[in-house]
């Protein structure tokens, strides 16, 4: 099946070239790669492959560009952001569809998502205007205490394949609105996005210098100079644990302001007062959102013992009756996983939870012909060393596994290297505060399966890293405090 017309011209709007000192331009030497519907395995089109001296332009262009930028008026740079809130909203059908495209959810999820990441503009618009310092008299009566916030420096931007336009926006907009000039380099399987976005804040205009945007295959040779550049004073990065570690460690000659979203291993709690329909409702959300390709999807279901079968039961309904396909398709609720690798692990995870004893209320298979497509699967009476219980999933993949005890609840929960997310289900309020106060996590959903609000401090604990996205907190990742001695 070849690409839609439409489809096409989508795509086709986007520039795919490297966007370097508000100039869009080729890659050293003219290299480009490939990007590709997962639904078919079909290619998309063709972008820059960003080369070691160009990713050093970005950083040059940028380095120009702050100390001017650092000076704007923070009006001005919220009214920048409010203008590109506004564009992506204006322009979310084609954004939808070239996400949809490029990263394969369905349409639906993609819209949401461009919702979600307009709120991020429209937050830091806000925030820009708040930065604030303090003045107090000294102790001793003798001098004023005074501080003040200043933009950290030039950054560096990593975002992951999974929300291409949200984890752009989440970084850019508390960097814009500091004051802080960027490179950002989108993840290789979903770079349309991030080109995009960049178009827009062009036209909405950013000045020429402030956002750089590298694509790239090679990450580690383009990447790992910029951040052992000295005039670099901050690294954002979202993705895997593994790279994380590799980027701290590099990120520690200079001492980088370091913020890290690193990986998952939600644990949902299901006890036996809760509200088991709602329960269902919220982990559907939280399993299901983004195709389970998301860090903060549930990973494992923790069911009190009695309710256990009913809830595996009445979920393996719902995911069984969801359509897979196409993201495009009218109807489709499941479109592929982001490539083959990830449809290999998940099906690795399931087999080895069924050899070790788990039963398969649905699916448990990958999808039929070609795409990156696997069932929507329910296991149930998973034993404690299964593999999927330990390993996140990134797939549409619910493990159940039964407790006889808050103690042993809360145990399961944490017994993990990953702290970001829990979901707890229960209407006892006692319980509820005594469960939430326990979770080893940066984020707790209390009787709901999204957590994710613009307005509030997105990151976690142990390994799934430091740092806060959005919220008041967000903007405080991009600030340097200085304080002032006065002695009067």
């Amino acid at each position: 099946m070849s690409i839609a017309t439409s489809e096409q011209a989508v795509v086709d709007a986007v520039t795919p070239r490297l966007f370097i000192g508000g100039e869009w331009r080729e890659a050293g030497g003219g290299g480009s790669f490939a990007v590709e519907d997962p639904s078919t395995g079909e290619e998309l089109c063709q972008v820059a492959d960003g080369t070691p001296e160009d990713g050093m332009a970005a950083l040059d262009a940028a380095v120009a560009a702050q100390a001017e930028w650092a000076a704007h008026p923070p009006r001005e740079r919220g009214e920048i952001l409010r203008r590109a809130y506004e564009a992506l909203n204006d322009r979310a059908d084609e954004l939808a569809l070239l996400m949809t495209l490029e990263m394969g959810k369905p349409l639906a999820e993609s819209k949401a998502e461009i919702t979600y990441a307009a709120e991020f503009f429209r937050w830091f618009a806000e925030e820009a205007v708040r930065i604030d310092g303090r003045y107090a008299v000294a102790p001793n009566g003798k001098g004023r205490l005074l501080t003040m916030k200043q933009p950290v420096g030039p950054c560096l931007l990593i975002t992951p394949w999974n929300f291409p336009m949200a984890m752009g926006t989440r970084k850019i907009g508390p960097a814009v609105a500091a004051g802080c000039t960027m490179v950002i380099k989108p993840a290789a399987l979903t770079p349309l996005s991030m080109l995009a976005l960049g178009g827009i804040l062009e036209e909405v205009g950013l000045p020429a210098g402030v956002c750089n945007i590298i694509t790239t295959k090679r990450s580690g040779a383009v990447m790992e100079p910029l951040i052992k550049d000295g005039r670099v004073r901050k690294l954002s990065f979202t993705g895997s644990t593994e790279v994380g570690r590799s980027l701290i460690a590099q990120a520690a000659d200079n001492v980088l302001r370091v913020s890290m979203e690193l990986g998952g291993n939600a644990p949902f709690l299901i006890f036996d007062d809760a509200d088991l329909d709602a329960a269902v409702e919220g982990a559907m959300i939280a399993k299901m959102r983004n195709i389970g390709e998301a860090c903060t999807a549930a990973n494992r279901f923790h069911v009190a013992e009695p309710v256990a079968e009913a809830f595996a039961g009445k979920l393996a309904e719902r995911m069984g009756a969801m359509k897979v396909g196409r993201g495009t398709e009218n109807g489709v609720t499941v479109g592929p996983l982001i490539d083959k690798n990830a449809v290999d692990k998940v099906s690795e995870l399931v087999s080895d939870a069924l050899d070790k004893g788990a039963r398969a209320v649905v699916g448990a298979r990958p999808g039929d012909g070609r795409g990156y497509f696997y069932q929507p699967t329910v296991l149930a009476d998973v034993p404690g060393d299964a593999r999927v219980l330990k390993e996140e999933i990134f797939g549409p993949v619910a493990p159940v596994a039964s407790f006889d005890a808050e103690e042993a609840a809360v145990a399961a929960a944490n017994d993990t290297e990953f702290g970001l997310v829990a979901y707890v289900y229960t209407r006892d309020l006692k319980r509820a505060f005594r469960v939430v106060e326990g979770l080893e996590t940066g984020m707790v959903g209390l009787n709901q399966g999204l957590v994710s609000n613009p307005a509030a401090p997105f990151g976690g604990v142990k390994q799934s890293g430091f740092g806060r996205e959005g919220g008041p907190e967000g903007i405080a990742e991009y600030l340097e405090t200085k304080y002032v001695a006065m002695n009067l």
